[in-house]
C-alpha cells in the first residue's frame, strides 16, 4: 500500500505544481518546506507525514485530501471502497481513506480517519488569505465538519479545544492552527466532511 499510495502522491504533486507553473523553490517558499523535500516527495522517494503535506497542499491552494486523488479527473459519480486511497501517517500512524469520487462534480470532499490510541497530529501552518499577499496559501477558506463514528477525540482550533465523543460532530472554518488527539486507550474512528471552492480540488 505505501509504495501504491506514494506512487499516487508523486504523481499528483508534480502534475499540480506543473499546472501552476511553480518551481521547486518557489514552492518551497510558499508552503515553508524544503526544496529536497519537496524533491524526494514528487520522486516517491520519502513518506512525507501529514504535516508535511499538509503544508504543500496549502502551498500549492489545494485541500490535503486532493494530493491522495488521481492524476485523471473522472466523471464517475460512485467511488466503490476497493478504489479509494488509504494512507497512513508515517508520524501518528493515524489511516485516512478518501471517500469521495475523484470527481469535479462536487466541492465536497468526505475522509474517514483512523485515529490510535495516544495519536496526536498538530497542523500548526496557518494556510488561509496568504494568496493575496503572493506568499501562498488557500485563496479561501476550507469548511470541516469533523463526525465522531466510533470512540472520542479532542479537537483544538485556534485557542479553542473540543472533547468529542461518538456521535459528536464538530464544524469549524480552516483558518488557523488546528490539532487532533486522542488520549484515549482506544483508537478513534470519524469522518471528515470538507467543503471548499471548486480551485480546491482543481485537477492539473
Amino acid at each position: 500500500m505505501d509504495s501504491d499510495i506514494n506512487t499516487r502522491i508523486a504523481a499528483r504533486l508534480r502534475g499540480l505544481r506543473a499546472a501552476r507553473g511553480l518551481t521547486l523553490d518557489t514552492l518551497a517558499t510558499r508552503c515553508g518546506v524544503s526544496r529536497s523535500m519537496i524533491s524526494l516527495i514528487e520522486r516517491g522517494e520519502t513518506s512525507a507525514t501529514a504535516v508535511v503535506l499538509e503544508r504543500i497542499a496549502a502551498g500549492l491552494g489545494v485541500a490535503l485530501a486532493s494530493l491522495f486523488e488521481p492524476t485523471e479527473a473522472t466523471a464517475d459519480p460512485v467511488s466503490r471502497r476497493s478504489d479509494q486511497a488509504v494512507w497512513q501517517d508515517p508520524a501518528s500512524g493515524y489511516v485516512r481513506r478518501n471517500v469521495s469520487p475523484a470527481s469535479p462534480l462536487t466541492p465536497i470532499q468526505i475522509v474517514e480517519v483512523t485515529f490510535p490510541a495516544g495519536a496526536h497530529v498538530t497542523y500548526d501552518h496557518v494556510t488561509y488569505d496568504h494568496a493575496a499577499s503572493g506568499t501562498g496559501g488557500r485563496a479561501a477558506p476550507l469548511h470541516h465538519q469533523v463526525w465522531v463514528l466510533e470512540g472520542a477525540i479532542e479537537v483544538t482550533v485556534g485557542d479553542a479545544s473540543h472533547a468529542l465523543d461518538s456521535g459528536d460532530c464538530l464544524a469549524f472554518t480552516l483558518d488557523r492552527p488546528t490539532a487532533y488527539r486522542n488520549p484515549h486507550k482506544h483508537p478513534a474512528r470519524y469522518a471528515v466532511v470538507i467543503v471548499g471552492s471548486a480551485g480546491a480540488w482543481s485537477k492539473p
